[in-house]
């Protein structure tokens, strides 16, 4: 919309109707909580418009062969059950015995059904190629399906935890070879492993408050927000990453995670919002910055990194200082079930500096074995992992700890999903050309060049409005908007007035004026009209620039 057909339509009189003098109250909140303040603004938007919300990072697809298979293990083994006895009404059952179970699965499942074909290659590639016992491995699935036992262990049943560890190392390796060496902690999504390990990382005495960590921003707020509540208490290093370096930290950041006085690095990888994979280059760095600061501790957040090409982790480049946080629920569609997990290498940096803490200091020594002393006869040999699983349940309930087993059994069969294909994923490609189209509609309405490199992932763009508006309509507007508008106006606006929502990106980290815009939840036609609303609200800004112009 031109600015000619703006002042045909008498947009500015509406424009000028939306009071921008209550901004203030939501700069301390998360821009998650402004966002769906401003969602309710849009619901009930001056123009009537229908709302489109670019808000949130759901996506708006599922995996359906994974659910269905879901789905046959649970009626299946709800009859397996019922071979040891069942009530006349059929309303109770018994339990699953597991000698014979495989053949008895196998003889269910057609060749002509999809669901069952993919059933059949997951089982003939667990008990093939990750050699499973056949009857012990279907008899896991189905009482974990069901949910009958508690979770043993504990951490991760026997068989899960193979199979995430053969889902990593396909597609976050990039050929490293860490399956081997990994333990695996199934968790209530990402969220969770989040609070997990800030919660182990102070219990074990590895990060102290006042210890200096560094963070790579723009990145998702909680793990800017979490070390400053009081329990934590980190100083904080900000490694600002800036689009004219396509969102990578420079080599100057990166040396300075060599200073020892730092003693953890938080980062997304790909970022979030940023939407930005590693280079090889940045990853090589790192390297580099854990011979220099051995005990550095590494958080990586990988949650999106199926949908950058030729991805490779941190925890690939450094894995014995990388705690690797992932999650299944962008991916798949599954951020209601809340499946995620923590990875850490065997030898890995946080077991050797409990050693030395332990060793160094009596006073914590003691007080770490009498904590662990109910559940472990050797408190002081308790890895890492296990005390976080441990202080998950508050030591107490570590006997009934452990993610859900119908949660565990749905991720393994969401990583099979992918770990019987070859070479190709082709459910993976469906994901990452659905948000290269919605990536290209908004940016090729808005008329901007794009970035198709292979480090961007395309699941989230940041719009620089500041920049933009200038673009559109030069530098002296451009100056004029910075000084005369709130970096909140434009979202503010945009949802009131249009009915659109983006997200401030300056609670990310990200300088004030970039908003983001989620690519997984609305089809391309939103993303274009969400594009037309963008240019249509800068050009309503520029008819009030040139108002006061001529006053």
């Amino acid at each position: 919309m031109t600015v000619k057909d703006v002042v045909a339509n008498a947009d500015l009189a509406t424009f000028n109707k939306i009071d921008e003098s209550g901004l203030d109250k939501f700069t301390k909140l998360s821009n998650f909580e402004v966002s769906a303040i401003f969602l309710e603004y849009a619901a009930k938007n001056i123009r009537n418009n229908r709302v489109i919300n670019a808000g949130r990072g759901n996506p708006n697809w599922i995996n359906t062969t994974a659910r269905l298979a879901n789905q046959k293990l649970v009626n299946f083994g709800v009859e397996e059950s019922k071979r040891t006895f069942e009530r006349d009404d059929g309303a109770m059952a018994g339990f699953i015995e597991g000698e014979g179970v495989a053949d008895r699965f196998l003889a269910t499942l057609s060749d002509t059904d999809s669901t069952d074909q993919f059933l059949r290659s997951a089982f003939d590639y667990c008990v093939d190629k990750l050699g499973f016992d056949k009857d012990a491995f279907v008899k896991e699935l189905l009482d974990g399906v069901i949910g009958n036992n508690y979770p043993v262990p504990s951490r991760a049943l026997k068989y899960t935890e193979q199979i995430l560890n053969a889902y990593l190392q396909k597609n976050l390796y990039k050929g490293v070879d860490l399956a081997g060496e990994t333990d695996v902690f199934p968790t209530e999504g990402g969220t969770a492993a989040m609070v997990y390990l800030f919660q182990e990382l102070k219990q074990s005495h590895i990060l102290n408050p006042g210890d200096t960590i560094a963070i790579n921003s723009p990145i998702f707020t909680p793990y800017l927000q979490i070390p400053e509540l009081a329990e934590y208490n980190l100083k904080i290093v900000k490694l600002a990453a800036d689009e004219d370096d396509n969102w990578q930290m420079t080599d100057e950041q990166m040396d300075t995670l060599k200073d020892p006085s730092i003693k953890g690095f938080f980062d997304v990888n790909p970022t979030n919002p940023s939407a930005r994979a590693y280079s090889p280059h940045t990853l090589d760095k790192f390297k580099e910055v854990v011979e220099a600061n051995p005990n550095l501790v590494v958080i990586s957040d990988d949650v999106y990194g199926t949908f950058a090409d030729d991805y490779q982790s941190i925890y690939a480049a450094i894995p014995h200082n990388t705690l690797l946080v992932y999650s299944f629920s962008k991916l798949y569609g599954a951020t209601g079930q809340r499946l995620g997990l923590i990875a850490a290498n065997k030898n890995n940096v946080c077991d050797r500096i409990i050693k030395e803490v332990t060793n160094n200091d009596k006073s914590v020594k003691d007080a770490m074995e009498k904590r662990y002393a109910m559940v472990v006869p050797e408190p002081n040999e308790m890895k890492f992992i296990d005390r976080t699983v441990a202080d998950s349940r508050a030591i107490g309930l570590y006997h009934t700890s452990g993610l859900s087993t119908p949660q565990q059994i749905m991720m393994d069969l969401f990583a099979l999903n992918s770990l019987i294909t070859d070479d190709v994923d082709d459910y993976l490609l469906t994901s990452k050309k659905v948000v290269n189209y919605r990536y290209h509609a908004l940016w090729d309405e808005i008329g901007v060049n794009v970035d198709n490199s292979h480090a961007n992932t395309k699941y989230y763009t940041l719009v620089d409005i500041y920049d933009l508006v200038e673009k559109v309509h030069g530098e002296e507007f451009g100056k004029y908007f910075r000084s005369q508008y709130s970096y909140l106006s434009f979202p503010y606006r945009l949802a009131k007035e249009f009915g659109a929502v983006v997200m401030d990106a300056s609670g990310f980290g990200a300088r004030k004026g970039y908003v983001r815009i989620s690519l997984a939840n609305l089809t391309s036609d939103d993303y274009r009209d969400l594009a037309k609303c963008i240019k249509s609200l800068i050009d309503e800004y520029y008819m009030e620039f040139q108002q006061d112009q001529k006053a």
